[in-house]
């Protein structure tokens, strides 16, 4: 009994061994089966696409072979670069044109940020800033000085910077020669008087000459008429004669002192007008072109914020300070309550008249390269191409907009941000058009002179070679 189950014990086993064994090796087949299956799918995917991607480059033109690190080493055949890199294909479709047009995906032109502004037709104008200082007006100046000498009596204006009106007493001054000529114009009034019932009319006539000659005297010495009536109505010969301001103003300079002897022609005082002052202020020369004479002026001063003085354009110097490139403008204030003083600065803006119906673009559009003036203009579809433009007039706020004589029109689209980039790429496209010109000339060259010297192909016969050759072993 112990033998019989001890065998039939082992009998079971194997069994059970040797099924899951035989299940074991079904299921690994099976799993097996299933990523090679699939992996076949994926490679003949891959090879579709391969198939289909080769049978559309097909199609498409190659121009050219580019370097990836360097574009503008270019090869007719596919290798490898300078650097040992692949050469990649340039399409006929791809290719910019040898005008300098630039393509770009417009997925990189989103990426790049680039901006566009419409070209605009409108009125231009601009407000010039500067600087100004108030100094006095030149037309309002006055000196006083006596047309006889003489001995200065008494001041009645004693101190530079008086404020004096029209009219009032200045000095009293003394002089010989002007009570002279009180004494002969009393004789000469007096003369008058008696013949002027005569009955000869070149006597009444000489008695008003020898009056009038009198008078003139006393007006071309600048005696007031004043003192002229004082002196017809009291008959009194004044020993002192005085003076009088010819205007209002400030007094700027005082030379007569009391009791001192002043020779003719001497300045005994110097006074300012300060009814209206001038404000000189210097402008670039760039903004010359926009000042004219009768513009609107405001002027502020910085210690009086928020107020504003309104004036004119007076005058454009003609002349260009060579250091600082800048002219000089002249402005006019009225200065009715005195609170402009000569030696301020203001703050000057000057608002221009605006010119019609021009173009104008921004002035951060255009690329300077000193010898042509540049904007790129939006195709549409990542195409831009490269216009050269005339410029006119600098204006609008902060000069940011600029007049364009030539080169684009209202309505379209211009670059005002990364076109730099575009220009360096379109200076690259044109380069490598250039230089695959001048491939394609030279090589019409070389086939051309094939051509003409196989035509002159020499056909005589080869001398024949008449060496023995018997005695050498081979």
């Amino acid at each position: 009994m112990n033998t019989k189950s001890i065998l039939l014990s082992l009998g079971a086993i194997a069994i059970f061994t040797l099924a899951g064994y035989w299940l074991g090796t079904q299921s690994t087949d099976t799993t097996a089966s299933i990523p090679q299956a699939a992996e076949e799918m994926q490679h003949d995917d891959i090879q579709k696409d391969k198939k289909s991607e080769a049978s559309q480059k097909g199609d498409r033109e190659i121009l050219y072979w580019q370097a990836p690190m360097n574009p503008s080493e270019i090869y007719d055949k596919p290798g490898k670069s300078k650097m040992g890199m692949d050469l990649v294909p340039v399409y006929a479709d791809e290719a910019n044109s040898s005008e300098g047009m630039v393509k770009i995906n417009p997925v990189v032109v989103q990426n790049m940020n680039v901006r566009t502004a419409t070209v605009q037709q409108k009125d231009l104008s601009t407000t010039v800033n500067a600087v100004g200082k108030v100094e006095y007006d030149e037309q309002k100046l006055y000196n006083v000085n006596p047309k006889v000498s003489g001995w200065v009596e008494q001041l009645y204006v004693d101190y530079t910077g008086k404020m004096v009106q029209r009219g009032q007493p200045l000095f009293s001054i003394y002089s010989p020669e002007l009570v002279t000529t009180q004494r002969e114009y009393l004789l000469a009034l007096k003369t008058r008087d008696k013949v002027g019932s005569s009955s000869f009319e070149q006597i009444r006539a000489g008695g008003n000459s020898l009056l009038e000659a009198t008078r003139k005297r006393l007006e071309y010495w600048d005696i007031p008429d004043s003192e002229i009536k004082e002196l017809e109505q009291s008959g009194e010969v004044k020993k002192a004669v005085t003076l009088k301001s010819p205007a209002t103003g400030v007094v700027l300079h005082k030379n007569a002192v009391e009791g001192e002897f002043i020779k003719s022609g001497t300045p005994a005082y110097k006074i300012a007008d300060l009814s209206t002052v001038w404000v000189q202020t210097s402008v670039y020369d760039y903004e010359v072109p926009w000042i004219e004479e009768g513009q609107p002026a405001q002027m502020e001063l910085s210690y009086q914020p928020g107020k504003t003085y309104r004036g004119t354009v007076a005058y454009v110097y003609p002349s260009l300070d060579q250091k600082t490139r800048t002219v000089q403008v002249r402005l006019e204030f009225p200065n009715p309550d005195l609170e402009l003083k000569p030696g301020m600065f203001a703050n000057v803006r000057i608002q221009t008249r605006p010119k019609h119906n021009v173009t104008v673009i921004p002035n951060e559009a255009i690329i300077r390269t000193g010898e042509r003036n540049i904007v790129f203009v939006a195709k549409g579809e990542g195409a831009f191409e490269p216009r050269e433009v005339t410029l006119g007039m600098e204006g609008g706020q902060r000069n940011n907009e600029i007049e364009i004589l030539e080169g684009v029109k209202p309505g379209e689209e211009i670059v005002t941000s990364a076109q730099f980039l575009f220009d360096s790429e379109s200076r690259l496209q044109e380069a490598i058009q250039k230089m695959l010109q001048q491939k394609t000339s030279s090589s019409d060259e070389e086939m051309q002179e094939m051509d003409m010297s196989g035509g002159e192909m020499n056909h005589e016969k080869i001398p024949e070679d008449t060496t023995d050759h018997s005695n050498m072993n081979m």
